[in-house]
């Protein structure tokens, strides 16, 4: 092997370690620090006060079960958005917790959707929903890439499980880079939901 050819390999390894150690984490934090203009709560609940928001990404594709999905679509509503694996034991624990939100606020005006990544098949990300109960449709992104079509110092995905709060006009609102609870989930939807 030569020298190059090992230099190579060496950071692909590298990279590969940096990856499997931010995946599925309890979190991590960006900062609120700077001009972000970002909060971050007692709770690890980021938060953009409205007018400093900045706009999702295109978040279209194929879902797990074959369908094809645009979160632009639900413009005029607020959109729950959760980062997720079905490998990944904070997402198992978290699971049924989106499951009875995302009932709590159907006909309200609020549309949960998942992005399935780092799963290699859908069959497991299918399976998984079943098992926890999730009503509502998840894109597929096996290697990360919607999650990488957020801006840099944005609220962006940054470790899995992550959720993200959009408002009606598609703006990031909230974020969280770690598995919540049925009470923190209420915390990060309520007020984007109260805005008028």
């Amino acid at each position: 092997m030569s020298t190059r050819s090992r230099a190579v390999l060496l950071g692909a390894m590298a990279a590969a370690a940096a990856l499997t150690l931010s995946a599925c984490g309890s979190g991590g934090t960006s900062g609120g620090g700077g001009n972000t203009n970002f909060v971050t709560g007692k709770n690890g609940i980021d938060t953009v006060a409205k007018g400093h928001r900045a706009a999702a990404p295109d978040l279209s594709g194929r879902t797990i079960d074959g369908s094809t999905l645009d979160v632009a679509d639900y413009k005029g509503k607020v959109v729950v958005l959760n980062v997720w694996g079905s490998w990944c034991s904070p997402c198992r624990a978290e699971a049924p917790y989106f499951a009875a939100v995302s009932k709590q606020y159907a006909g309200q005006g609020v549309q949960f959707v998942g992005i399935n990544t780092r799963d290699t098949s859908t069959g497991s990300a299918v399976a998984f929903e079943k098992q926890n109960g999730i009503g509502y449709p998840s894109l597929y992104d096996p290697t990360g890439k919607l999650m990488l079509r957020f801006k840099k110092g944005t609220l962006n995905p940054q470790a899995i499980p992550s959720t993200l709060v959009l408002d009606r006009q598609g703006n990031v609102a909230a974020r969280s880079l770690a598995a919540l609870s049925e009470e923190n989930l209420q915390k990060m939807i309520k007020p984007v939901v109260a805005e008028k």
